[in-house]
Parts: structure tokens; C-alpha cells; sequence
């Protein structure tokens, strides 16, 4: 069998795979990363198993700073009318909502580190547990683009997970998210948790999450790649 194709849309340097890089690896899957802020643009030639969009710290209204969320938005509306089967996480989950017509706005509060998070009632498709634990990092929230089907909610956040179809998912929330990762947000986007809020986690809170936090998102994220891409 060929290996499983897999394309990687990063926005920043800091916001990787994280855990779905081992599952990938696992596979033998062959990855193609597109690194927007290198200057490179995905080959809409190109057909790949699945395609990943992952975080990044811009809106999906700055246009005028990152001209490619255009060419992005495009791109991903098109994977979406072909059926593709198309992952995003944080940013990427909000380009694909408004890939597909949904408004995307600043959130009621800030959401930044390990808050509930509670799945919808089961319907056809992917589930995700009625109860969950989730790191978040985002100030702005999506609209479900129509016809989509919400996957999750929080008290403050509506919309935190959606499918489109059977072969597109939007997860405002990061399931891959290491402790390398928080690292990683911190360093980059640590300015960030000086505004305070009800819902964002100071630096302490953010470097002491217990490794079982980190363990249960992992194997939920393994399971969102494994319904994507059955039979893998």
C-alpha cells in the first residue's frame, strides 16, 4: 500500500504538529508542510489524505498583513466542495469556517489554558466525550458555517467544535498540544496572558498541568486522525 500524503499548512514557526507528528510517523505517512510565513503557497494540483491547518497568533481579518489568508480561505473552500478530508486546529478551524461562509468574532472571554469542554449529543459521526479537559489559546470564536453539525461547546465559547460533512472537522481547541507546545506559546505569545481574564491561566498554571492533561488530548487527537483517515 502507498503511504498515507499529508499536508501541513503552518502559519508560524512555533505552532507545529505536536502529537500528530508521532502518530503520522507511526504511519510512514508522507508529509508535505506549507509554511505560509516562508512565503510558500500549497499546490492546489496536489491531492493529498488529509490536509492539517494549524494555529497561529493572526485573525483570519488580517488580510491586508498576510495577504495569503486569500489565497488560504480559497484554497480550503475548494478542498471542502471536493470532499476533501481537511483538519483544522485553532486558526486553521476558524479559516475553514469562514472558507465556508461563517462569521468569525472576537470570543465573550478569552480562553488560554486547561478549561471543560463538553460534547454535543451524539449524532452521526465523530462523538467527542461528553466531558473533556482541552488546552485553549484564542480570543476570537466561529460561527458554524451552514450546514455544519457542532461537535462541542464551554460556558463561555459556543462553538468549539464542528464538522462539515463527514470529512471536514474545525477544533477551536489544540488535542495535539505538548508541553514543548505550551513552551512554545508562551515565549511567542506570553504578552498575551498580562490582560488576565476569568478563562486564561497564568504562567505557573500553564507550566504545572499534569502530564494526564497532556495524555488524554493526545489519544483524543488520535482518534479524530483515526476516524479522518480510517483504515490507517
Amino acid at each position: 500500500m502507498r503511504p498515507l500524503s499529508v499536508q501541513v499548512l503552518q502559519h508560524v514557526p512555533f505552532e507545529g504538529l505536536g502529537s500528530i507528528q508521532a502518530w503520522l510517523d507511526a504511519r510512514g505517512a508522507a508529509v508535505e508542510c506549507v509554511r505560509f510565513f516562508a512565503g510558500e503557497i500549497p499546490d492546489s494540483e496536489r491531492r493529498f489524505d488529509l490536509v492539517i491547518v494549524l494555529g497561529g497568533p493572526m485573525s483570519v481579518h488580517d488580510t491586508a498583513i498576510y495577504p495569503w489568508l486569500c489565497s488560504e480561505q480559497a484554497y480550503l473552500h475548494a478542498l471542502c466542495m471536493e470532499g476533501r478530508a481537511v483538519l483544522g486546529i485553532c486558526l486553521g478551524a476558524q479559516l475553514i469556517a469562514r472558507a465556508l461562509g461563517a462569521d468569525v468574532s472576537p470570543a465573550r472571554q478569552r480562553e488560554i489554558g486547561w478549561w471543560p469542554v463538553a460534547g454535543d449529543e451524539p449524532g452521526e459521526g465523530l462523538v467527542l466525550p461528553v466531558q473533556m479537559y482541552v488546552f485553549q489559546w484564542h480570543g476570537e470564536t466561529f460561527a458554524l458555517p451552514a450546514g455544519a453539525r457542532r461537535l462541542a461547546s464551554s460556558t463561555v465559547c459556543e462553538n468549539q467544535a464542528f464538522a462539515y460533512g463527514s470529512r471536514v472537522l474545525g477544533l477551536q481547541f489544540h488535542l495535539e498540544i505538548t508541553p514543548v507546545g505550551v513552551e512554545q506559546l508562551v515565549e511567542h505569545c506570553g504578552d498575551e496572558l498580562a490582560s488576565g481574564g476569568a478563562f486564561v491561566h497564568g504562567r505557573r498554571e500553564l507550566a504545572g498541568a499534569p502530564e494526564l492533561l497532556y495524555a488524554s488530548s493526545n489519544a483524543l487527537m488520535a482518534a479524530v486522525l483515526q476516524y479522518l483517515l480510517p483504515g490507517a
